[in-house]
């Protein structure tokens, strides 16, 4: 298994609270001091909602941070991973995702990233 400096898991849903927003500007700003093959981007529980693409937040009087998740290709942070049991519980089954190339790992394999990462930031 892969060690990681820096793992960042998200775990909240992206609106209802500024966790997921918080997340995202604390990772871009992490990828400054590591490469970015040293940093894990996971999502699991209803922080995989943070990667449903086609969302519409403005219907409910919120700004889009969503789409920002999109820098992640910019910024070069292609250790991405998704819960599979987290699609599952969810039935998101056939969902459309805003990144195409996210890993889908089991709840078993994604703990053993984070077990094997240096510093783990959860938002």
């Amino acid at each position: 298994m892969k060690r990681y400096k820096l793992a960042v898991i998200f775990t909240q849903p992206p609106f209802g609270n500024t966790s997921s927003r918080e997340g995202l500007d604390a990772l871009l700003a992490a990828s400054a001091f590591c490469n970015e093959d040293e940093i894990a981007v996971c999502f699991m529980h209803d922080g995989v909602f943070n990667l449903l693409a086609d969302q519409a937040p403005q219907h409910i009087l919120q700004k889009d941070h969503i789409a920002m998740f999109k820098l992640l290709d910019l910024y070069d942070l292609n250790e991405r991973f998704i819960c599979q049991e987290s699609i599952n519980q969810r039935q998101l089954h056939s969902a459309i995702w805003l990144l195409n190339d996210v890993k889908s790992v089991s709840t078993n394999a994604l703990f053993d990233l984070l077990r094997n990462a240096e510093k783990i930031l959860t938002f």
